[in-house]
């Protein structure tokens, strides 16, 4: 049976900063914050590996209009419950200069086993990122995308790169929020897989090796997830508005369809070395779009632009299908002429070189749209 949009739906999961509104600081708030955001919208908000952390993840949704609904309600409560107890929230990859070892764990079983077995590891991950889960029914159709996905990951990460600045300073990267991820023994690209028996094998050896206490704690940036039947896309940057997380959902599902498609058809997957792969999300982390990529099928650096607008061409089909093209098409030409958070985070520290005016500046970005 053809591959119909409706076979797919989607979920999006975004981590906040909890901000001090006076020193602009992380504040460890979300024990008082968790409650009066559940009281409005239940468990779709949730902890996060630092006190100083807040998780929201949408319903299942099977349009990007429905996407769209449920972000502007989740960061409209949560901002509001934070408010609330006296404190702010920020989208922002990573906050500009607060100290990961002033921030407190989370006193769950789960946050402190993680504590406790990647050890500074896991005290150093003070970073917020981007989750879009893509429901696809049938398991093996699901790994059959992720090998065909690898490739164009880099350019998402690359429109939504928003992490800039590290404990006071400009690291020079786009989202520098990648290089501490990519620290993790199981993160990065996965490789090709023949079918979803080889990688529940593997999956089964990473357990039976100790390596990883249970699939939960594979760390790819796109991996089928361990609690749903979603393939769930991990690689961008929580987003700074509500347009580019839009953005982000609307592409990674394309990029599904679109790769489920060709599964169905019987195209091979395409053959990228590691190397290359790891090479292309490098770039695509050091200079977001303000410098060249790389696109892996022609195995050479092309402008930013160049390989956004190939990757809009390679998906213009789904979406359009979909009937998605004009808004999404419309979104990533704004981040294309804008910039990306990245890009307007140092914007608004080259106005008076104030770090707290970036905060400042995340934070109004982050509710912008919601009220």
């Amino acid at each position: 049976m053809p591959v119909s949009p409706d076979d797919f739906t989607i979920g999006v999961e975004e981590e906040f900063q909890i901000v001090h509104p006076e020193t602009r600081e992380l504040r460890s708030r979300a024990h008082r914050i968790l409650p009066r955001a559940a009281h409005a919208v239940g468990e779709e908000v949730q902890p996060e590996l630092y006190l100083s952390q807040i998780e929201i993840g949408t319903p299942i949704c099977r349009t990007l209009s429905e996407v769209r609904a449920e972000l502007v309600r989740l960061r409209r409560e949560v901002i509001s419950a934070a408010e609330r107890e006296g404190s702010r929230i920020a989208a922002a990859g990573t906050h500009p200069f607060s100290h990961w070892g002033e921030q407190k764990i989370t006193p769950s079983d789960r946050y402190r086993e993680i504590s406790k077995g990647y050890k500074q590891l896991a005290r150093e991950q003070l970073i917020f990122g981007c989750h879009v889960h893509v429901g696809i029914g049938d398991r093996e159709t699901a790994i059959q995308v992720m090998n065909r996905v690898r490739p164009w990951l880099a350019a998402m990460l690359a429109l939504a790169t928003n992490s800039p600045y590290w404990l006071g300073m400009d690291t020079g990267y786009a989202s520098y929020r990648t290089e501490i991820w990519r620290r993790w023994p199981m993160a990065g690209t996965p490789q090709v897989f023949t079918s979803r028996a080889e990688y529940d094998r593997l999956v089964e050896d990473l357990i039976s090796t100790g390596s990883v206490s249970d699939a939960s704690k594979i760390y790819w940036d796109v991996r089928p997830s361990a609690r749903y039947e979603t393939l769930e896309f991990r690689v961008t940057d929580v987003c700074l508005t509500v347009n580019e997380a839009v953005m982000v959902a609307g592409l990674a599902c394309a990029l599904a369809r679109t790769c489920a498609a060709e599964a169905e058809r019987g195209d091979p997957a395409p053959d990228v070395r590691p190397e290359i792969l790891r090479a292309a999300k490098w770039r695509a982390a050091r200079f977001g779009l303000e410098g060249e990529l790389i696109d892996t099928a022609e195995r050479r650096a092309v402008p930013a632009r160049r390989l956004v607008e190939k990757l809009l061409d390679y998906l213009r089909p789904s979406l359009e299908d979909a009937g998605e093209w004009d808004e999404v098409s419309v979104l990533v030409h704004e981040v294309l002429d804008r910039g990306t958070g990245a890009a307007r985070q140092r914007e608004a520290f080259a106005r008076a070189e104030r770090l707290e005016d970036v905060i400042d500046f995340v934070i109004a970005e982050t509710s912008r749209g919601t009220a």
